[in-house]
């Protein structure tokens, strides 16, 4: 890459050479590697886990059916997933678990924390197989193949391009923070225009996270892990390749409330 041929003040205390710079943009390239296959790794757990559930609890069968969901029936299995309280420790404990992940990643060996990420990524799927009753199976693949791609171009640009987006970081947070103050108002107001007000701003704030989460992982790389490596770069690369999948799972989700057909 043209911008490490550069000589660069090190934060380490030396200047870096054209031969450091080769060296650091071959470790990068791996590195960026490394989060992006752990990324899909994730998906592909998530992906598998939703679909599994979704298969084992609905029925064709009606007169064998243990409940409904609008015109789908429920095996006894979904009426556990989807109509009982149940429901509410699957949709809570991916949140409880990314804190977790992310506050102890220091205090984990790496193997525990791949561990910690599959089992995360599992219980996303779990979390996200009602989408199935939501919306026609067609219209799930097709958005997500558009997020797919959305993701791909603005992860691209985040890190190929040459402008800095440190600034934008502050700005990102405080529309997340807003996203998620006005979704929690909406579970009580119900408001369709609220829901997709939040799904267009959502879709922006994770469409900016996605490429100033990427300049950042790049970053950090170049001026930190480049001369660490190790346990710690690799824990570096489980935190951006759940970074990375949280900003793809949420584009997911809000694309699918503004593009999905419901059943």
């Amino acid at each position: 890459m043209s911008d490490l041929d550069r000589n660069y003040a090190s934060p380490f205390g030396r200047a870096a050479t054209r031969v450091d710079a080769a060296t650091v943009d071959a470790g990068l390239r791996a590195y960026m590697l490394r989060i992006y296959n752990y990324m899909t790794i994730g998906l592909a757990i998530t992906g598998a886990a939703a679909l599994g559930v979704y298969m084992g609890a609905v029925t064709p069968d009606a007169a064998g059916a243990a409940g409904r969901i609008g015109n789908t029936y429920l095996t006894t299995f979904g009426v556990y997933m989807f109509a009982s309280p149940l429901k509410w420790l699957f949709i809570l404990a991916p949140l409880v678990m990314v804190f977790a992940i992310s506050f102890g990643i220091n205090r984990l060996k790496p193997a525990t924390a791949q561990l910690l990420f599959w089992a995360f990524s599992a219980l996303m799927g779990i979390s996200l197989s009602s989408i199935f009753l939501v919306y026609t199976h067609t219209s799930i693949v097709r958005v997500f193949f558009i997020t797919a791609a959305s993701f791909g171009a603005l992860s691209l640009y985040g890190y190929t391009t040459k402008r800095d987006m440190t600034a934008m970081g502050s700005f990102l947070m405080m529309g997340l923070i807003g996203i998620i103050i006005a979704s929690l108002v909406n579970l009580f107001v119900a408001s369709s225009m609220l829901q997709f007000i939040v799904s267009v701003v959502g879709v922006l704030v994770f469409a900016g996270l996605t490429a100033w989460d990427t300049q950042r992982l790049k970053n950090e790389y170049i001026y930190g892990y480049a001369s660490e490596g190790g346990e710690v770069a690799e824990r570096a690369a489980i935190t951006g390749a759940l970074s990375l999948y949280l900003n793809f799972i949420n584009l997911f989700t809000l694309l699918l409330q503004l593009l999905g057909q419901k059943e």
